[in-house]
């Protein structure tokens, strides 16, 4: 009798147990959040440098011929339009917002897969490197 006592006393009650639960609940709801927000601004960064690798892209054309367009004034085709460097999972498209002038380009990156739920949205950048995004905050360029 004496032995079942001594393995009784170093158990956990059913309390203790849905008190470690409920704390472990809340920690994850407070942490999930914050850690999405943080991978959604790291996909964002990917893309910011992106698109300024595209731009420059565009500028390098534009030094060749005094032109951002085809010879037959097309838009030219870009050397990637997605993330090329995610993996297998897209999270941003990347091409020209409305037309190619010989002087002018808009290029815009648009959320794809998990990252829609950016509050930033697409982001644009011109030929004078004015970069802009869909909420208008500054902070999404950041």
């Amino acid at each position: 009798m004496k032995s079942q006592a001594k393995y009784l006393d170093y158990g956990f009650t059913l309390i203790e147990l849905m008190i470690v639960i409920t704390i472990i609940g809340i920690i994850a709801a407070v942490a999930l959040p914050s850690y999405q927000q943080y991978v959604e601004s790291t996909r964002r960064t990917t893309a910011q440098g992106d698109l300024l690798e595209l731009a420059q892209f565009m500028e390098r054309r534009y030094t060749n011929g005094y032109d951002y367009r085809e010879a037959d004034g097309s838009a030219p085709a870009l050397p990637f339009t997605t993330q090329p460097r995610q993996g297998g999972t897209v999270f941003y498209n990347y091409g020209f917002q409305g037309a190619v002038a010989r002087n002018t380009f808009t290029l815009q990156a648009t959320p794809a897969n998990g990252q829609t739920n950016d509050d930033c949205g697409w982001l644009r950048i011109d030929q004078a490197g004015v970069r802009t995004s869909e909420s208008g905050d500054a902070e999404c360029w950041r």
